[in-house]
């Protein structure tokens, strides 16, 4: 578990440097897209998830310790949400992404930072 929604969980398997880009995502309950985009910054780590045809292109923002397990040989990333959940989530917004740290704080909130997520504080 981390206290830190932006960075990875010690059991997740994350291997800094390792490009995620192009990995299958899986929620808990079945397959959800694959990586767009992700960084590995230390307290700022995450996924853009690209969901495809199955939410209409929608892309999400997920914080790095929603990955529960990163597979490299079968080059997926397994994350500790349903698909429901992904799919309620905030859209990924380019501009906002940027440079607004609310934004930020806004996703965080969502996934559950303690600040009154639906899912009842941190992670785990």
């Amino acid at each position: 578990m981390t206290d830190n929604v932006w960075g990875y969980q010690a059991e997740s398997g994350h291997q800094p440097g390792t490009d995620l880009t192009g990995f299958k995502v899986e929620a808990t309950d079945g397959s959800i897209g694959k990586v767009d985009k992700h960084s590995d910054e230390v307290d700022d780590s995450y996924l853009v998830v690209d969901t495809g045809v199955w939410i209409f292109g929608k892309e999400v923002l997920l914080p790095a310790s929603t990955v529960v397990s990163i597979d490299p040989n079968e080059k997926k990333v397994s994350v500790g949400l349903t698909k429901q959940q992904i799919k309620d989530a905030p859209e990924f917004d380019r501009e906002k992404h940027l440079g607004d740290r609310g934004y930020h704080d806004q996703v965080g909130t969502y996934y559950g930072t303690g600040h009154g997520g639906p899912f009842g504080g941190p992670l785990v």
